[in-house]
């Protein structure tokens, strides 16, 4: 490691110390416990709103607290930040729903499902509000008090009778809901006489492993499932020493919608369980509370997320028995992005988990955004675009602009097609195609190329993918390469060579100038190799402004603002150079790159090149890895490729 690098690792090192003493003041959690009495009189009337919030409001102050600023005036990063990419819209969605249901709407009484295709980001947006939750509750704002020993770890403010809450509710200025469950109630009667002031109180914290205020459900054989899973059983172990099933420490509190309380209760792929599931939950999520033998109605506060694929998902539309439960549903689909930029920070975040001998792998900078493309055009609507079309909505979905379409207009075709993004090319899918590419390559670089041809294998070698359509997905691997590739290559060569031939792009700016201002002056030019005088270069001129299309009948337009500028720079004392007006730079840009195409063929060429192109091509390729991301290997490929494309123009 050299000084440099060492230097770099014990500031890396320093900041990431700094980030966990600041996550650790922020979230140093308070442990509390004491009797109902005292907890009323201290952390009730502290802040009685925050003691009595359900569990959709607490999920709202959760989200609302990742996205405000920390103690010290930083914004935090917001909990979906950097994680999911491309779904803002389903995300504010998800936001608004639990807004609402915070707010008391009925949204409140509804079971929340995710719909999606695989790997589109719905068990992650689950995963992230879990460990939202867990974080949160070990923050001040986040603190959360339970009865001690309570096995649905309830609100101390059930144990409050009845006859009393309206005083409650006329001092506190909040409304207690709920009800004990049969545990607390026995307790309370057995072990402190109806005396409700005596019982433990404490502050609980949300823990997923530890069962508390998280709970997950993932079906199994529909044929075996039971619903003791989610409620729990009798114990019979425990029957022997209580004698009698009915008593509440008989019963195993191990369900996952005990696990749940106060919290979120996660159904994996929820349309594959039995009806008397679905009933269950959702007699839970309109009513509060559940019904198991031998005991009454237990109340239960918690959130429910579910989230399920579009195959089940149509299955369960076809039975019409099923349209009472879908009107208790508020169903959010989770599509696939249709922004290839995002897409490619899908494959960034996938490549940065995976095993370090992936990621230690040089990527040419096109390599991830040429696949995103790619994938993006399967979950395109399939009609009878033209070629020409899909590839401006790829560009308008990742927010360029292209000429004469509008904002306007990529908000008509997205209503028009809402199935797209529903089918196509998963994100695994090309993470798969690519470690494949990486481990057969012999370099510890992958070129665009390499990826492209190995998504094209794996699309041959997939079973499950239907001859017309494999045939369909690998046109749509050249059309990203003809239609992307090909341009920000060529771009990135073009820059490259433009800064290294600065001087002769200088001489041509002013060789414009010159030109220019004779033209609109009407008077000659003297040649300084012949000393005679001649007109103004018309066709040099043209062949510069074309390249930016500027049309024949706005060329003096444009040729007076060029000149408008370069007096003010002159005026200024300041030199007109090439940045001094975008559009001429990307004009002489693309004129100097014509003009030394022979540069770029000399690459590719069997003859050795004499030392001064050598040296400019080496220029070349130093600037590709300086300052556009390429190593060595990837920057020769770029340009043997630029130069394959020059010859076939």
């Amino acid at each position: 490691m050299t000084t440099v690098e060492k230097i770099l690792s014990a500031g890396q090192q320093e900041h990431f110390m700094q980030s966990l003493l600041e996550f650790t003041r922020e979230h140093k959690a308070e442990h509390w416990s004491g009797l109902l009495g005292q907890f009323i009189e201290t952390i009730v009337t502290a802040d009685p709103q925050a003691v009595a919030r359900n569990s959709h409001q607490y999920m709202w102050d959760m989200i609302r607290w990742s996205r405000h600023e920390d103690e010290n005036g930083r914004m935090r990063a917001g909990l979906f930040n950097d994680e999911l990419f491309g779904v803002d819209d389903a995300i504010e969605r998800v936001v608004d729903y639990f807004k609402a249901a915070a707010a008391g709407s009925e949204l409140g009484r509804r079971l929340l499902l995710l719909l999606g295709p695989p790997s589109g980001g719905k068990s992650s947006l689950a995963i992230l509000l879990k460990r939202g939750l867990e974080e949160y509750s070990y923050t001040e704002a986040g603190a959360l008090y339970g009865i001690r020993a309570c096995p649905v770890h309830e609100s101390p403010l059930h144990l409050i009778p009845h006859s009393l809450r309206p005083d409650f509710r006329k001092t506190y200025g909040v409304e207690v809901n709920g009800e004990l469950c049969p545990h607390c109630r026995m307790r309370l009667e057995q072990q402190f006489n109806g005396d409700f002031l005596q019982m433990p109180v404490e502050r609980i914290f949300i823990s997923e492993a530890g069962r508390s205020g998280i709970g997950t459900y993932a079906p199994h054989d529909p044929t075996t499932a039971d619903l003791a899973d989610l409620v729990g059983s009798v114990d019979l172990s425990k029957v022997a020493e209580y004698g009698d099933e009915g008593d509440p420490r008989a019963w195993s509190w191990s369900g996952a919608v005990y696990a749940a309380s106060r919290g979120m209760l996660e159904m994996i792929e929820i349309l594959k369980v039995k009806r008397e599931f679905l009933y269950l939950l959702l007699t839970l999520t309109q009513e509060k509370n559940v019904k198991v033998s031998r005991f009454p109605l237990i109340y239960l506060d918690e959130t429910i997320l579910a989230h399920t694929n579009l195959a089940e998902f149509r299955k369960f539309l076809q039975e019409s028995e099923n349209e009472a439960l879908l009107d208790r549903m508020v169903i959010i689909q989770i599509p696939y992005t249709l922004n290839y930029l995002e897409e490619a920070r899908i494959y960034k975040k996938l490549i940065a988990s995976a095993a370090p001998a992936f990621s230690e792998v040089h990527l040419d900078p096109h390599v991830l955004h040429a696949a995103a493309v790619f994938a993006i055009l399967t979950r395109l609507h399939e009609g009878d675009e033209k070629e020409a079309d899909q590839v401006r909505k790829i560009r308008l979905y990742a927010g360029e602009q292209v000429e004469g379409i509008g904002r306007a207009d990529i908000e008509h075709a997205r209503q028009k097609m809402p199935d797209e993004g529903l089918s196509g090319v998963s994100p695994r899918f090309v993470i798969n195609a690519l470690s494949s590419a990486i481990i057969q390559s012999d370099s510890r670089s992958l070129t665009t190329m390499d990826l492209l041809l190995a998504l094209k294998s794996a699309i041959e070698a997939d079973a499950r993918i239907e001859a017309k359509k494999k045939r369909k997905w690998i046109d749509y691997l050249v059309l990203a390469r003809k239609n992307f590739y090909n341009r920000w290559v060529k771009e990135d060569v073009h820059k490259a060579l433009f800064v290294s031939f600065e001087q002769e792009a200088q001489d041509l700016l002013d060789k414009y100038l010159d030109e220019v201002e004779a033209t609109l002056d009407n008077r000659q030019i003297r040649d300084p190799m012949t000393n005679e005088e001649r007109k103004p270069d018309e066709r040099f001129l043209r062949s510069v402004e074309e390249k930016i299309h500027i049309s024949d009948s706005g060329k003096q337009s444009f040729r007076q603002e060029v000149v408008r500028k370069a007096m003010g720079a002159y005026k200024r004392s300041e030199k007109f150079s090439l940045s001094s007006h975008a559009q001429l730079h990307d004009a002489l840009q693309q004129y100097l790159f014509e003009q030394r195409r022979d540069v770029l063929r000399l690459v590719s060429s069997t003859s050795r090149p004499d030392e001064e192109v050598r040296q400019k091509i080496s220029i070349v390729e130093e600037r590709m890895i300086k300052e556009y991301g390429y190593d060595s290997h990837a920057a020769r490929e770029a340009l043997n490729y630029v130069t394959t494309l020059l010859a076939q123009e």
